[in-house]
């Protein structure tokens, strides 16, 4: 039987794991309990690779070697994957996963792909490379909605990949596009992966999101850009779109109001509106049309004035709340307002420092004070001023200071002028906003309409989503049932809300769960059995010997992930070697948040690095027969190495992904 080629290499690593094993044992003076947690961990790679459940090999593995490592105690092994099991429950974070799942599934299901792919490759038709540069958004937006990568590339592959085809796109470049922009779902917010690095190495989500967002879009940029070079330089792989591909049908109402294909908008209703009754077009229709060609300047104008009245609002006067630090200065207690100290003329004073206490004169019995005959008791010194300069006002004087804190609150209430960058930016939108008007045509016009159908309800979805994760208006939990709602009504306007569409996502969702659940109880089993035997220990003991610098352990990390990637999927790499990789990043002076984001990036890798590129099997099973799996892997090849380009420039800037966390969480 001749094996293919995929299984050689599955075979020869296994047996090169299983070499190192050996060699590791053999070589070792005396084995260790560490020693035999590293043999685990190999055991538990090649019983992934042969093919075994996840989940269940880690909880089979750490079962065993739990039991050897607590000297064969039944008892106290039980306790333990009681505890792990109890441990993952009681996680609240992981109550976001099946929300997300279920937001995702619906989105699938509300046929939304196919109408946001034409509407978008129509809009970018004049670009070169507009097919596979409309795939790449799509998938872009597609994944990051639904966060299912082989949902995305199937659904891809048998939208996109036959129209590229017939386009006649290159194969390799078209299964390229299509496998790794399905994968960015993974990396751009709201991720499940990213819930799962956050929940393992204990690490906030929510800046895990925040963090990820902008090193997604730099990665799909990328993708883009690299898509438009190539069909720029070799048009012969991505030839531009003809005429006829890029029509645009108008509406029989329009056509016989007198519009064109090519006409300017605004004139053309203007003039239908005015000769109504002669085209027979209802008033109501021009003016609905009127309405979506008015929709740009209407949102342009509403989110000038509420961002002007943001940036000028009056910053609110800090009021003196009376309270003030101990052993803080009389003029930092007084700075703010409020009560003032006395005037150190006219308050009690410190008696003389000589001779403390003194005896009253002893010229004979009681005398009276100073001052009795002209008068009895006299004011205090200092209170005649204060009396005449609060004679022409009635009640009681302000004590000293307020007036400055009532100048203070008269000046923060006044309006605060708008900054110069606020009109740079209002000029340069309102520049593009002319240029959009100037350019629409009928045809751009029923393009945005198609756009407003299927493109900025998901985006509106998305951001809505993120955006309250991020400001910290709802936690990711309860952001992710907004969404799983959002996803509903997105299905329900589509008209494929019914009763087998929420049977099928919810089956679909709990499966996705049960197996990420189950991941988390094992990976737990897993690193307990691991830390009893020392095996952390040993790797750390080893990685520190080696005293490599920060960037010698980011590489070394970096590239024993990429590494990994080849035989398993990012759950497996996640749950498995994160925990170990973890503990060792103190040593190193690195942050786990940039860390995580590094991981995301290179994970990429794992969908698309074979023999276990999941999405390249994805694809080759809705593709045509003429496409093979080799065609696959040689498309994807060139994204591999954006990726990689990608993770070097996230390291070499760490602003990338760190700015947006530090803007908004400080740190």
């Amino acid at each position: 039987m001749k094996l293919r080629k995929e299984l050689w290499f599955g075979f020869g690593l296994m047996a090169l794991i299983g070499a190192g094993a050996v060699a590791m044992l053999v070589g070792a003076e005396r084995i260790t309990n560490g020693h035999i947690g590293l043999l685990m961990l190999s055991l538990v790679v090649v019983a992934i690779m042969l093919g075994f459940p996840t989940a269940f090999t880690l909880m089979g593995m750490g079962m065993v070697f739990t039991w050897l490592a607590y000297e064969r105690d039944t008892a106290k092994t039980l306790d333990l994957m009681v505890q792990s099991a109890y441990k993952v429950m009681s996680n609240d974070v992981l109550i976001s996963i099946p929300l997300f799942v279920f937001m995702g599934y619906l989105v699938e299901r509300a046929n939304l792909i196919e109408k946001l792919f034409k509407s978008l490759h129509l809009a970018l038709a004049r670009l070169p490379g507009a097919l596979a540069v409309a795939t790449l958004v799509t998938c872009t937006l597609f994944a990051t909605a639904t966060g299912i990568v082989g949902a995305v590339v199937t659904l891809m592959g048998l939208l996109a990949l036959p129209a590229m085809l017939r386009a006649g796109y290159s194969v390799p470049l078209s299964a390229g596009v299509i496998t790794a922009g399905g994968c960015l779902g993974i990396l751009i917010p709201p991720s499940v992966l990213l819930i799962v690095y956050g929940a393992t190495a204990g690490v906030s989500v929510v800046q895990l999101y925040a963090g990820a967002f902008f090193p997604g879009l730099m990665l799909a940029g990328l993708y883009i850009l690299y898509t438009i070079l190539v069909a720029k330089l070799k048009p012969t792989l991505a030839p531009p779109l003809s005429a006829q591909e890029r029509a645009v049908a108008l509406p029989a109402p329009l056509l016989q109001a007198g519009a064109a294909p090519h006409a300017h908008v605004l004139p053309g209703l203007l003039a239908a509106l005015k000769g109504r009754r002669a085209h027979g077009v209802p008033t109501g229709y021009l003016l609905g049309q009127s309405l979506v060609a008015a929709l740009p300047a209407l949102v342009f104008v509403a989110a000038a004035l509420v961002s002007h009245d943001v940036v000028t609002r009056p910053q609110a006067a800090e009021a003196g709340s009376g309270l003030t630090e101990i052993g803080a200065e009389p003029s930092e207690r007084s700075a703010g307002g409020g009560l003032a100290e006395p005037p150190p003329d006219g308050a009690l004073q410190e008696p003389p420092a000589e001779g403390g206490l003194q005896e009253p004169p002893s010229g004979g019995a009681l005398q009276e004070p100073p001052g009795s005959g002209a008068g009895g008791l006299q004011e205090p010194p200092g209170a005649a001023g204060g009396a005449d300069a609060s004679s022409g006002s009635a009640g009681l004087a302000e004590p000293p200071g307020a007036a400055v804190s009532a100048g203070e609150g008269a000046d923060a209430a006044a309006p605060r002028s708008a900054p110069a960058g606020f009109w740079i930016t209002l000029g340069v939108l309102a520049v593009v906003l002319l240029l959009f008007y100037a350019l629409l045509s009928f045809a751009r016009l029923e393009v945005f309409k198609m756009l407003l159908g299927s493109f900025f309800p998901l985006l509106l979805l998305i951001l809505a989503v993120l955006g309250s994760i991020v400001f910290g208006l709802a936690t990711p939990t309860e952001a992710a049932a907004v969404g799983a709602l959002g996803g509903a009504l997105l299905a329900a306007a589509y008209g494929r809300l019914n009763l087998q569409v929420v049977k099928e996502s919810v089956f679909l969702t709990a499966k996705t769960s049960a197996m990420v659940c189950w991941l988390f109880v094992g990976s737990a089993i897993f690193s307990a059995a691991f830390a009893l035997l020392g095996g952390q220990e040993l790797v750390e003991q080893w990685v520190m010997g080696l005293n490599l610098s920060r960037t010698e352990f980011m590489l070394l990390s970096q590239v024993i992930i990429f590494i990994l990637g080849w035989p398993l999927e990012w759950t497996e790499i996640i749950v498995i070697f994160m925990p170990i990789f973890i503990p060792l990043l103190d040593n190193f002076g690195v942050d786990p948040l940039f860390f995580g984001l590094l991981v995301a990036l290179n994970l990429q890798t794992a969908f698309l690095s074979p023999p276990v590129a999941m999405s390249a099997f994805y694809l080759k099973g809705v593709a045509p027969r003429h496409v093979t799996l080799n065609q696959i892997f040689a498309g994807m090849l060139p994204f591999m190495g954006i990726q990689i380009v990608a993770i070097f420039l996230l390291y070499l800037f760490p602003g990338i992904g760190l700015w947006l966390p530090r803007q908004l969480y400080g740190g």
